[in-house]
């Protein structure tokens, strides 16, 4: 949901599959609030080559070095996720639902991560090797790996084109984020390009289109894609009206919080108890993804919730029928970094840092870019 013509991203398409998206919404990719607006940026460009952006897994386990499942620790280079997955396949002559990751991985960048397979393709894992994809390692391990079998990711991205003071400007905003956090807005990755997704996403919940519309062959990917991404909107949406209503950091009764470490849910009752917790990162304030299995907030972030279900006339109805694709749950509002770093180079400003599973790097380096503001 950035406006950025200098941040080089590559969305899912779903141009050339027959489908035209039915209802206009508005553009996926507005500008949101920044948590730092009043600080200038450092203005740059991403990816300028896919050395500038490593994106390594940080895994939620080990394997145990034994069962029916292969672990293959891959290094991509300029290779998209579904690429990895077909490529895979194909090599090893087994239908992709037998293959295991724990995330989606940037295309345009270089990326480690953990991908299983079924033991019996044990003596055939050197056939993946290409010229942008290469096996570091092998382990064996119990279970499949599922989505979301990850803790996060560690990034060191380069940022090139840097304004002159850069690195001064970078070290002020990264100083407030590590203190107050960034808002967790899903990236404009998840929109697909110019929208379209997301716009797929909200034609489908409305009832103006259907998966029949949506070419067999990728249907069930698409789907998932669109719906996530409908949901993903109202997220970004519900954050930035917190923002903008100066209660992004503040505990209101009723709403729906999270245990940093555990995950937990639990709606608060006494702000006064949970406002010093928030505000040392012991809990996180949670935002909504619709579904009819999503924890209920109570009294104003109630209605603050109904009242984003309304503006776009919706309920939570129209996400029960799509079932597993959109039982729904909470999202954390805001996110700090960890192990946050810069360090000058030759050709821009470094960035090192580590993120929770499902944030988006390039929403925490738009805080330092502002690209799509006025210099």
């Amino acid at each position: 949901m950035e406006r950025n013509t200098n941040l080089s991203i590559t969305p899912v398409s779903i141009r050339n599959t027959g489908y035209t998206p039915v209802v206009s919404l508005q553009n996926a990719i507005d500008p949101l609030p920044y948590l730092t607006d009043d600080l200038p940026g450092i203005g740059g460009t991403l990816r300028v080559q896919p050395e500038d952006f490593l994106v390594e897994e940080l895994p939620a386990y080990e394997p145990c070095g034994e069962g029916e499942h292969l672990y293959l620790w891959i290094e991509k280079r300029s290779t998209s996720a579904e690429q990895l997955s077909r490529h895979i396949a194909r090599v090893l002559g087994i239908p992709s639902r037998e293959i295991g990751t724990a995330g989606l991985k940037d295309r345009h960048a270089v990326t480690r991560q953990y991908v299983s397979v079924p033991t019996r393709c044990a003596d055939r894992f050197g056939e993946i090797d290409t010229s942008d994809i290469h096996v570091l390692r092998t382990v064996l391990h119990r279970n499949k790996l599922r989505t979301g079998h990850l803790r996060g990711n560690r990034f060191s991205i380069l940022v090139r084109d840097v304004s002159e003071q850069a690195a001064e400007r970078a070290a002020i905003i990264a100083e407030r984020l590590e203190r107050l956090g960034f808002p967790n807005y899903f990236g404009p990755q998840r929109f697909g390009v110019g929208g379209e997704t997301g716009r797929l996403g909200f034609d489908l919940l409305h009832g103006q289109s259907t998966p029949g519309d949506l070419p067999r062959s990728r249907r069930k990917f698409l789907l998932r894609l669109a719906i996530s991404a409908a949901q993903s909107r109202l997220f970004n949406e519900y954050v930035a009206q917190r923002f903008e209503d100066g209660l992004l950091h503040t505990v209101l009764p009723g709403d729906v919080m999270q245990v940093a470490l555990t995950g937990g849910p639990f709606v608060a009752q006494d702000p006064e108890i949970e406002q010093p917790r928030y505000d040392t990162f012991e809990t996180v304030l949670t935002g909504p993804l619709f579904g009819p299995k999503m924890k209920l907030p109570e009294e104003e972030p109630f209605r603050r919730e109904s009242s984003l279900l309304d503006r776009h006339a919706l309920t939570v109805a129209e996400f029960a029928r799509f079932g597993k694709l959109a039982a729904g749950t909470r999202r954390a509002c805001l996110i700090r970094p960890a192990e946050l770093s810069l360090r000058p180079e030759p050709d821009g400003l470094r960035f090192d840092f580590a993120l929770p599973r499902g944030t988006y790097a390039t929403v925490l380096l738009r805080e330092f870019m502002k690209n799509d503001l006025p210099a």
